[in-house]
């Protein structure tokens, strides 16, 4: 009886294999695809780094490059063309060669970020239709959308936020002198001083002096600049992106020991957006290519709580500025709002409805403004103030150039040469990124790129080429930080911060296809009609990473603790921690002394 009742349940037990069948296909596609292109790909004909893991081939070697150089050791080794191992031993292009990187970065359409690297971006807040993620004919409408430039009127934000936070610094260096106990870096500090901007540089901010020798020498304080930078930075996208303030950094007359010390709700959203701890790189690298999985990270819960906090505040934003009266032409005394999020309702609402972005596409370029606004420059200028901590001279030669300046004449002092280099060197030595992935899906099923460099290719021997051959879902990895450091391209002191090298440049750098100062920092600036995947806003980070550089390095002195080790770790944007301390989470203590006006300044 038993077996005479299988017959009846056949369809119902074929139905279900049937469907099992095709969710595991469905499930395990990506790697399908991985292990068919692995034998497909013209990548595997170039020379390659031996592979220590079938599963992460080199990744967990690369993800570790700048603790171990392991680009450089290979580019040595193999030349400026080759290929390392990715997920399940994938073919994976790496290529440092300027004639290369021209045309990839130049053909930006046809090589767009692979799909496992816009989901990442899409989780980290900025959606799947904001410019960082969106692709062809979407992200040239909302590129010209966003082809408006108001650094000049902005400036004076910038200004005050940066004159805001060395204040802030120059209290915790007078708390710290005067209070029994340390105060913690990471609380709200109190201003019970009047700006420079109020009092001229009032001599109630310069309580110590250096000169006579016979007088106490001020004395430095360990502050996490990195912190610090995020809450100036957050309020500077705030005002200049969106006309909000978002109030990080605490107001003028704040009692200290009364303030709040809960972090403002954004901030610490992208506290936890862009935690570097990884508490299983494998069910990391497998989420990449798995997004079902992504649910089962411990974290999950707590990127979906930040993404929501993103969202709600970006709508809110949006939905403020479109009730906004002031977007409407002004009158003779009604002035126009020039923030980014103004200017993008206003073109958004005058601009036909084929051209116009979608509310979800506006929610997705808040969420990137925000990202690329805040981040992005938070870390520049920390890394920026480590290389100036760590190379003292330079640090006292570029406070000397900015006191000679008129304090008010901004525009002048954010001219001067020596501050032009300063952050030329320290954005090619601390790219904020400092790689980012290509994938060739051209129209074509293969393209050809030329190389400066001919590359070693085994065919049925080794011979050289003067190109490669790119199939449909070849992946490239543009190591930026790599370029901006290739000893044959900046000559063997690469590695080293020194803001002389400006004055005169190497002629081989000229090559390298960047937007700004010969670096890859920005990516390309090729432009055309291929696609432009550069940085759009990078005039608005230079003028404001100037600005805090200007006002935070005329009036304070940063120097490291040799006891400190700082290492970097990257999700998405590098970060820096400290290496005794990984558990503390991403941080830059740096110490900070209150340069008086009336000190001599060694010019060496």
């Amino acid at each position: 009886m038993a077996f005479s009742s299988l017959p009846s349940q056949w369809p119902l037990l074929s139905s279900f294999l049937l469907i099992t069948s095709a969710f595991i296909v469905y499930l395990l596609r990506p790697l399908f695809f991985i292990v068919i292109a692995r034998f497909r790909s013209p990548l595997r004909l170039l020379p390659s780094p031996p592979s220590p893991s079938f599963f992460l081939g080199n990744l967990g070697q690369l993800a570790q490059d700048e603790k171990n150089g392991i680009v450089n050791s290979w580019t040595e080794h193999h030349g400026h063309t080759f290929t390392y191992r990715g997920f399940i031993n994938g073919h994976r292009l790496l290529t440092t060669d300027p004639l290369a990187l021209s045309y990839i970065l130049g053909h930006a359409y046809d090589f767009p970020k692979p799909d496992f690297i816009t989901d990442a971006l899409a989780e980290m807040g900025v959606g799947h239709d904001g410019l960082l993620t969106a692709q062809g004919d979407v992200h040239r409408r909302q590129n010209h959308a966003f082809s408006t430039s108001h650094i000049k009127s902005i400036i004076p934000i910038f200004r005050q936020k940066a004159e805001r936070l060395r204040d802030i610094f120059v209290q915790l260096v007078d708390m710290s002198t005067t209070c029994p106990q340390p105060v913690s870096p990471s609380l709200f500090p109190v201003s019970t001083h009047p700006s420079p901007g109020e009092a001229a540089l009032d001599h109630s901010l310069t309580t110590y002096r250096t000169s006579p020798p016979e007088t106490r020498v001020p004395s430095a304080t360990t502050i996490d600049v990195l912190a610090w930078l995020g809450r100036a930075t957050l309020d500077v996208i705030g005002e200049a992106g969106f006309g909000y303030s978002f109030n990080s950094l605490p107001p003028p007359g704040t009692d200290l020991h009364r303030a709040d010390k809960s972090e403002n709700e954004l901030a610490r959203a992208f506290t936890t957006l862009f935690s570097t701890e990884q508490r299983s790189r494998v069910l990391g690298i497998l989420a990449l290519w798995f997004p079902f999985l992504r649910r089962f990270r411990p974290e999950s819960r707590s990127i979906r709580d930040a993404q929501a906090t993103m969202q709600r505040i970006g709508t809110q934003l949006i939905n403020e500025r479109k009730s906004s009266p002031l977007l409407d032409v002004p009158k003779c005394d009604v002035p126009i709002s020039c923030d980014i999020l103004s200017i993008l309702v206003r073109a958004n609402a005058a601009t036909s409805p084929s051209q116009a972005l979608t509310h979800s596409e506006m929610l997705s370029q808040i969420s990137t403004f925000l990202l690329a606004g805040h981040e992005t420059t938070a870390s520049a200028l920390t890394w920026t103030l480590y290389a100036l901590a760590r190379a003292p001279d330079a640090q006292t030669r570029l406070r000397a150039a900015l006191r000679t300046c008129d304090m008010w004449d901004f525009h002048a002092m954010l001219g001067l040469p020596l501050l032009e280099h300063t952050v030329r060197e320290a954005l090619r030595l601390h790219a904020p990124v400092s790689s980012t992935m290509r994938v060739y899906a051209g129209a074509t099923s293969e393209c050809f790129v030329p190389l400066h460099y001919p590359v070693r290719v085994r065919v049925s021997r080794w011979c050289l080429q003067s190109g490669i051959h790119l199939r449909q879902g070849d992946i490239i990895n543009i190591p930026i930080q790599a370029v901006n450091r290739a000893t044959d391209l900046w000559g063997t002191d690469a590695q080293d911060f020194r803001p002389e090298r400006w004055a005169a440049l190497p002629p081989a750098v000229s090559a390298i296809p960047g937007l700004y100062a010969h670096t890859l920092t920005f990516l390309n600036g090729n432009g055309g009609a291929t696609g432009n995947r550069s940085c759009i806003g990078y005039r608005f980070a230079l003028a404001e990473i100037k600005v805090f550089l200007a006002c935070l390095i005329r009036d304070l002195e940063f120097s490291t603790d040799d006891d400190v080790v700082i290492e970097k770790r990257v999700n998405i944007v590098t970060r820096p921690f400290v290496a005794s301390s990984p558990e503390m989470g991403n941080q830059m203590p740096l110490r900070v002394r209150h340069v008086p006006q009336d000190e001599v300044i060694r010019v060496i």
